[in-house]
């Protein structure tokens, strides 16, 4: 009996309800609900907890004015490896440039050939002063490939064609950062493909202004292991990239890796850096792709 009541009482409590809302008008509740979709779909992402950025190579069919708009918008605060004709564009739609680059930046053509070192380093002077004017923390280097050269040899031939820029390039208050890479699937024979070889090349440099770019995508496939190698190693990384494995592309819940727990483990080693997205889109809507992997990040 005491339940019958009860479920009355329930009822006439939401006959009320739904007077009232007569009175407020109905219209206006519908209006709220679509204004809050309309904002849910252009969310702004931003916990405050990961330092948004994404590469512009994966997007390059998209004007870089456009591109860098369409970022700003969803609360993506950098580009990464731009040149430096891209860097003014960016800057003016409240962005910066989170990694420089320049053509002559030669992933298979490095540091550890003794070869091309004065010629590295005359460019790259170059490339640091103008990073270091339009106040750009990092530039991008690479150990090039191994043509039968054994890792010590490369760690000693990096050591010295690298120390003189880090020099310099401290004195402009800029980073050089080497990226690490795949060799078994998109860049065979290059050197620095295990992070171990790219902290042994930190420590024998020992220079504070000398860190890692930690691709996710490459290391899981060189070595896996990923969380507990950024906790072991995340004083020499200043940089992060992701990508789905296999195939680089979304990452979703299509491919291996789970996100958000790599995240998580990034945000507590202190990492105040970028985490730039370096997927390759397959969607329709790219920039729906891109909104998407940031949301995954964004702890």
């Amino acid at each position: 009996m005491a339940d019958k009541i009860n479920r009355r009482k329930l009822l006439k409590n939401l006959g009320l309800g739904a007077g009232l809302l007569s009175f407020t008008g109905v219209s206006g509740v519908f209006a709220s609900n679509l204004e809050q979709k309309n904002k849910s779909s252009e969310k702004i992402f931003g916990s405050g907890k990961i330092n948004h950025a994404v590469c512009r190579w994966c997007y390059q069919d998209i004007p870089l004015q456009k591109f860098a708009k369409a970022c700003a918008a969803m609360g993506i605060q950098a580009i990464d490896l731009l040149k430096p004709s891209e860097w003014d564009i960016v800057e003016k739609e409240g962005l910066e440039c989170s990694m420089a680059t320049d053509d002559f930046a030669s992933i298979t053509e490095g540091f550890n050939d003794l070869t091309n070192h004065a010629q590295l380093q005359e460019k790259y002077k170059g490339l640091i002063r103008k990073a270091s004017e339009h106040n750009i923390k990092n530039v991008i280097c690479f150990s090039g490939n191994r043509n039968g050269m054994d890792d010590k040899t490369g760690i000693i031939n990096c050591v010295k064609g690298l120390t003189p820029l880090l020099d310099y390039a401290e004195s402009m208050n800029v980073n050089l950062v080497m990226e690490l890479l795949n060799s078994k699937v998109d860049h065979p024979d290059y050197m620095c493909d295990h992070t171990a070889w790219g902290v042994n090349l930190a420590k024998a440099l020992d220079k504070p202004n000398f860190k890692l770019l930690y691709d996710i995508y490459h290391m899981q496939i060189m070595e896996g292991d990923v969380i507990r190698t950024i906790r072991e190693n995340h004083e020499y990384i200043n940089h992060y990239h992701t990508g789905g494995n296999p195939g680089r592309n979304e990452i979703n819940d299509s491919q291996e890796l789970y996100y958000p727990a790599i995240m998580r483990a990034i945000h507590a080693t202190g990492f105040d850096g970028f985490v730039a997205q370096e997927f390759i889109p397959t969607y329709d809507d790219k920039l729906a792709a891109l909104r998407e992997g940031i949301e995954i990040c964004d702890i």
